[in-house]
C-alpha cells in the first residue's frame, strides 16, 4: 500500500493484470502504451514507445514528475512479432525489433530509474522473462527466446551490483499464458504452417513437451508472482527466478 509502481506494458494481457494486482494492494501505478488508451482508474498513463530511447525517457520523466520517483519497477513489456520460416527469415530488422522490445526497453528504464532507488537505499525490480530462455520453441520465436535469455542473465548480473545498495532484483519466468497475445501468436503459426488453430496449438504444446497441469496460466496468476517478489514479504529473495509454467520445464 502506498508504494509507487511503474509497470511497463500495463494496458493489456499480463501487464494489465499486473497493474490491477498492484492497484488492489493499494499502490500508486504508472504505465504506458504506444497508442492512446482509455483511462484506468487510479493509474497514471503515458503514451510512449518503450522500444525507443525517447519513449523510455518520457515514461521515466513522467514517473519522477508525477509520483516523485518509483519504489517498484515491474518490467512486463514483451512479445514476439517475427514470422515463421526458420532462422533464415530473421533479418537484422526483426532481430533489432525483438531485442528492443524484450531486452533494451527494460535496460533503459532501469538505467533511468534505479539510481533514485540506490539514492534512497531501497527498491525492488522484477523482470518478466520466459521459460523460452531455457526451453526455446522452434522457429518463430528464436529471436524472442534469445532476447529473454539475455534479460534473464542481465537481471542476475545487476542483482550482484544492486543488492548491497538496498535494491532487490528478481525475475519471473512464465510459461504459456492465456492472453489475447497468445491467440495472435497461434494465428501467426497457422499462417506460416497451414492447418488449423488447433494444429498450431498442438505445435506449441509439442515444442513445450506438454503442460503437466493441463493448461496455461491465467494472467492474474503470474501477476501474483510479480507482486509477491516486489513486496516486503519477499525481502530476503534476491537474484532469483520464479518460474510459473504449470510444470512445463522437465528438469530440476
Amino acid at each position: 500500500a502506498g508504494k509507487r509502481v511503474l509497470v511497463s506494458g500495463g494496458t493489456k494481457g499480463l501487464g494489465r493484470a499486473t497493474v490491477d494486482r498492484f492497484l488492489a494492494g493499494g499502490a500508486r501505478v504508472i504505465t504506458s502504451a504506444r497508442a492512446a488508451q482509455e483511462p484506468i482508474d487510479g493509474v497514471e498513463f503515458v503514451q510512449a514507445d518503450l522500444t525507443t530511447a525517447e519513449g523510455g525517457q518520457a515514461l521515466a520523466k513522467a514517473a519522477i514528475d508525477r509520483l516523485g520517483g518509483v519504489d517498484i519497477l515491474a518490467h512486463v513489456l514483451g512479445g514476439s512479432t517475427t514470422p515463421g520460416g526458420g532462422f533464415g527469415m530473421l533479418t537484422d530488422d526483426y532481430w533489432l525489433s525483438e531485442l528492443n522490445l524484450n531486452l533494451l526497453a527494460a535496460v533503459r528504464l532501469d538505467r533511468l530509474l534505479i539510481p533514485q532507488m540506490v539514492e534512497r537505499g531501497a527498491g525492488a525490480v522484477v523482470h518478466v522473462t520466459s521459460i523460452q530462455s531455457v526451453l526455446p520453441l522452434p522457429d518463430a520465436t528464436t529471436a524472442y527466446a534469445a532476447a529473454k535469455a539475455a534479460l534473464r542473465t542481465y537481471s542476475k548480473s545487476i542483482s550482484k551490483e544492486l543488492g548491497p545498495k538496498g535494491v532487490r532484483v528478481n525475475s519471473v519466468s512464465p510459461g504459456w499464458i492465456m492472453t489475447d497475445g497468445a491467440d495472435v501468436f497461434l494465428q501467426r503459426l497457422q499462417e506460416a504452417n497451414g492447418g488449423t488453430l488447433e494444429d498450431a496449438r498442438q505445435l506449441v504444446l509439442k515444442g513445450l513437451g506438454g503442460i503437466p497441469i493441463g493448461r496455461g496460466a491465467e494472467p492474474l496468476e503470474v501477476a501474483e508472482a510479480i507482486a509477491f517478489l516486489a513486496s516486503d514479504r519477499a525481502s530476503s529473495i534476491h537474484g532469483a527466478e520464479l518460474v510459473v509454467d504449470g510444470g512445463t520445464i522437465p528438469t530440476v
